[in-house]
């Protein structure tokens, strides 16, 4: 990374990783839940062969796991909005982090120029599925949020196995992963009509069902959107696809 020109900035309270040469369009990778910006480092050893590209852990998650609240979607959509300021972006969002992208797309629609999705919950919708990771965490207290989640996602021998270190540092995140994953469930955070840039919205051919469901549901209803799929990704595209998600 050091060869790619990689600084940092801080705006809003949360530091910013930025890399790549300086260019008129800037693409912003934004992470899902229990996640951090490490995750989204493949991408952009990608993209910043040829884009500026700004990185940033979410308040609540990794160097931002000290900040204060509250931890809703609207509070992550407004960093977003303070980290893109008056630059002309590109928005990756990862899952929850597809919501703030959509997010400052209605907001700052002459700043955002396109955004791309993977896998992003519609959890307010009455059909979505109670047995998700999501719905594991929100059902138990902060403190075995995180931990639920994880199990879901990764299942109990994967867990086990994790460093101490890992574990604990992951069930201090449980108040963020609690508090935006129950606000997430109230309604729609962004306004489907004033988000007129073109969206790619990704999924991954390995896919659950709600999350199928989900994707279709955003190309069918947003005003520029169309559907990627991702052949044999599931839902760690961005780790585990990167190449194939940057290039979507």
């Amino acid at each position: 990374m050091s060869a790619h020109n990689l600084h940092s900035v801080v705006i809003a309270g949360i530091q910013l990783d930025i890399s790549g040469p300086e260019t008129e369009v800037a693409l912003v990778l934004v992470h899902g839940s229990l996640d951090r910006k490490a995750g989204m480092a493949l991408i952009a050893r990608e993209a910043q062969k040829s884009c500026a590209v700004i990185r940033y852990d979410r308040r609540g998650y990794g160097t931002s796991r000290q900040h204060a609240g509250p931890f809703t979607v609207q509070a992550n959509i407004d960093d977003l909005s303070e980290i893109v300021g008056d630059r002309k972006v590109v928005i990756f969002g990862h899952s929850f982090g597809g919501h703030m992208a959509l997010g400052v797309a209605s907001k700052l629609p002459h700043q955002v120029v396109g955004v791309s999705t993977y896998e992003s919950p519609l959890s307010w919708m009455s059909w979505w599925s109670q047995n998700s990771a999501g719905a594991a965490a929100v059902q138990q207290a902060p403190e075995h949020a995180a931990e639920a989640f994880m199990i879901r996602l990764i299942g109990q021998k994967r867990w086990d196995e994790l460093p101490q270190k890992t574990k604990e540092a992951r069930r201090r995140e449980g108040p963020a992963l609690t508090g935006e994953l129950s606000d997430l469930r109230k309604e729609c955070p962004w306004n489907l009509e004033s988000i007129t840039c073109p969206v790619v919205v990704g999924v991954g051919e390995r896919a659950q069902g709600h999350h199928r469901r989900g994707a279709e549901w955003l190309a069918n209803n947003l005003p520029n959107a169309d559907l990627s799929i991702i052949a044999g990704a599931g839902h760690g595209a961005h780790v585990s696809h990167a190449k194939d998600v940057y290039r979507q």
